[in-house]
């Protein structure tokens, strides 16, 4: 089992930034990718960023060069470094891993809200 906890989000202006960080415990050994994924209300979970074999990152077009994820293997977190917030950024975000990419939906954390005010 694969435990998964984010946390980071806040209330930020347009233009600002945050960073969101996902611990993970647990067996960690079958796991070949870790993403971030969003959900805005009223819509589906969409992928946002992803760690693929802890090398190759992915960015969904619409954060690219705003959003940097990366692994700290010291602290076992996943983070989410993001910059130039816009409000169609806000949603609760998501914190996964799997043994798959880009069906990285095996594991799951509880969430982080982000707001980004305009």
């Amino acid at each position: 089992q694969v435990q998964l906890v984010e946390s980071g989000g806040g209330v930020v202006q347009a233009g600002g930034s945050l960073k969101l960080s996902c611990v993970a415990s647990g067996d960690m050994s079958g796991i070949k990718a870790m993403a971030w994924h969003r959900q805005a209300p009223g819509t589906v979970r969409v992928l946002v960023a992803g760690l693929i074999g802890g090398v190759t990152t992915y960015y969904a077009d619409p954060v690219k060069g705003r959003f940097t994820t990366s692994r700290d293997n010291a602290k076992n977190t996943l983070d989410l470094q993001m910059i130039s917030l816009k409000p169609e950024d806000a949603g609760v975000y998501y914190c996964s891993a799997g043994t798959s990419w880009p069906t990285v939906r095996g594991y799951w954390g509880q969430g982080t809200q982000v707001s980004v005010s305009s």
